[in-house]
């Protein structure tokens, strides 16, 4: 499975080899020994690149988890000092509920790591994973299957408004919005001009307070994860005339063959905290 893992992530049998100290002989064997195992072929050669075949995809969403486990385990019996430098990429409605709950905790109880997060678009920090800039990942998913993915769910958007916020529904709709090439303020312009109503931004923002603050004073509406939902918010559904948000498909992603023994530990504890973030989220069905 690691050997699996590590031809796709790093590209070829020789650079799996060199990084798990084998030879390229010993890598083709151990992969042709894990074909005959599931009985189907995992890798295609296209051009100079390997790629996984559909059933290769599948199971290296398994072989992943698989070897994450393994190293977690070994990482417990050896009960050594964690240590090192872990760059976190999130957009920010995710950095919101996870510096809430599993990066506050992890950084409490291994303070010898040094964590550094950095919030952007999705398309931002997945370039940034396949540019080896980031060693961990949470984004949303332009495609149900993408490189470097551990597990996924599905996010549902809500619509909120102030309190004391009226629609007037002779004029168009105000929107509050993170800038061009956020999956949420795509999903709210789809649902808008389906429901042939009219809109136009007036604030638009990078950082989630900005976007919290300007609905929290009356500027506008938005579409906000249940975590970043505040005292002085409403939910807008139906009702208020605002069609429901199209959900969207989110990732946990890291590159397995480069990940430190920190950074093993701090994606178990992003796993088993996903469960604790009330986000609204349900687990994407696998293939």
């Amino acid at each position: 499975m690691r050997t699996f893992v590590s031809v796709v992530e790093l590209g070829g049998h020789s650079k799996a080899g060199a990084m798990l100290g084998r030879s390229q002989p010993a890598v083709s064997l151990q992969l042709g020994r894990l074909e005959e195992l599931v009985g189907a072929p995992l890798l295609i050669k296209k051009g100079r690149a390997i790629q996984p075949t559909a059933d290769g995809e599948v199971l290296l969403t398994y072989a992943r988890e698989v070897v994450r486990i393994n190293d977690e385990a070994m990482s417990y019996f050896r009960r050594r000092v964690i240590t090192g430098v872990l760059r976190i990429g999130l957009p920010s409605d995710y950095a919101v509920a996870f510096l809430q709950n599993a990066l506050a905790d992890f950084t409490r109880n291994h303070p010898e790591v040094n964590l550094e997060v950095h919030c952007d678009l999705s398309r931002e920090i997945l370039r940034r994973l396949r540019g080896d800039e980031l060693d961990i990942i949470v984004a949303m998913m332009p495609a149900a299957r993408m490189p470097y993915l551990s597990r996924s769910w599905i996010e549902r958007p809500i619509w909120v408004a102030a309190d004391s916020f009226v629609i007037d529904p002779d004029r168009p709709i105000p929107l509050v919005a993170h800038p061009e090439g956020c999956d949420y303020r795509a999903r709210m312009i789809q649902s808008l001009e389906t429901t042939g109503r009219r809109w136009r931004f007036v604030y638009t923002g990078p950082g989630i307070s900005g976007l919290q603050n300007a609905v929290l004073n009356g500027l506008g509406v938005s579409a906000l994860t249940r975590p970043t939902l505040l005292k002085g918010m409403r939910i807008l559904n139906q009702s208020d005339g605002m069609a429901p948000l199209e959900p969207l498909r989110v990732g946990l992603f890291y590159k397995h063959p480069r990940q430190t023994e920190a950074g093993i530990k701090l994606i178990g504890e992003l796993v088993a905290n996903l469960d604790t973030i009330n986000a609204g989220y349900q687990p994407a069905a696998s293939g």
